[in-house]
């Protein structure tokens, strides 16, 4: 049975995944527990330079600079320590994103839209990593400032789990529980390993099949079936819409949040079930 092609957000991503990142990210997991295994000190660096590659990789050297440079200026801002200036760059940082000369120069650096909307979307990404950092940095006193690093900084925005998509993590929290040292144990990290793919591989299955069986967006992006379906109908459609965004963020979000688990990190709560919500502003977050 044909897929509905409708959801924009679904397809790229599942797409994507497919090609090139669950390979990244498997490379990821390697060079994790690898470095967990032998060198616990010098995990956050490993994982550092394997992000750094992995966004070269994907996005070119071009990409990977554009990244680098909106890293530096916002490091370079946050030295004034005055938050509404770090809002102010991040702000124009997001802003030339939507400067029609600079959108068709990177257009060129790429031979799909997709390739450049990648793009778009990581740096988007990024731009919130670096305003965390960058007011965490003006929050802080100066007897905190050594662990507020240039490198610091790098090692959280070029973490590759949370570099595409999210899910999204705060500097302090990263910082803190990346600078824990804890035991390895291959066993406690396998059990959480395997649990986790047979949890996503279940919310995949479950999303893929509201895809192949409801049409839910293609009904909303026709306006015909929804003027003649009755008040009931159209309260079960918006259900169903809802439902499948939750379902579908567990997989997008559950992927990387698993990731951060095998690293030894506590991941941000998954979403909760849109049924049992009675205000829907925790969905948005």
């Amino acid at each position: 049975m044909p897929q509905d092609p409708t959801d924009f957000e679904w397809n790229y991503w599942i797409e994507w995944g497919r090609e090139r990142i669950l390979w990244l990210l498997a490379g990821h997991l390697l060079v994790s527990q690898v470095s967990r295994l032998l060198v616990e000190k010098y995990k956050p660096w490993c994982l550092m330079v394997y992000g750094m590659a992995a966004c070269w990789l994907l996005l070119g050297i071009k990409g990977f600079a554009v990244i680098l440079l909106h890293a530096a200026i916002s490091f370079a801002v946050a030295q004034f320590q005055l938050s509404l200036l770090t809002w102010l760059c991040s702000l124009i940082l997001l802003s030339t994103l939507r400067v029609p000369a600079v959108e068709e120069a990177k257009r060129k650096w790429y031979d799909t839209e997709n390739e450049y909307y990648l793009l778009l979307f990581t740096v988007s990404i990024r731009c919130l990593f670096c305003t965390s950092f960058s007011l965490e940095y003006c929050w802080h006193g100066p007897a905190q400032k050594s662990s507020y690093s240039f490198l610091w900084m790098l090692a959280y925005v070029f973490y590759y789990p949370m570099f595409h998509n999210g899910p999204l993590m705060n500097f302090d929290e990263f910082s803190k529980q990346m600078r824990r040292q804890e035991a390895f144990s291959f066993k406690t990290n396998l059990s959480i390993l395997v649990v986790g793919i047979i949890r996503i591989f279940f919310w995949w299955c479950l999303a893929e099949l509201m895809i192949h069986l409801m049409y839910i967006h293609a009904l909303y992006s026709s306006a015909p079936p929804l003027e003649a379906a009755s008040y009931w109908a159209l309260g079960g459609l918006a259900l169903a819409q809802v439902l499948f965004f939750y379902v579908k963020y567990l997989v997008l979000y559950g992927i990387p949040a698993l990731l951060l688990q095998m690293d030894g990190l506590k991941p941000p709560a998954l979403p909760c079930c849109v049924s049992l919500m009675h205000s829907f502003t925790k969905m948005w977050r």
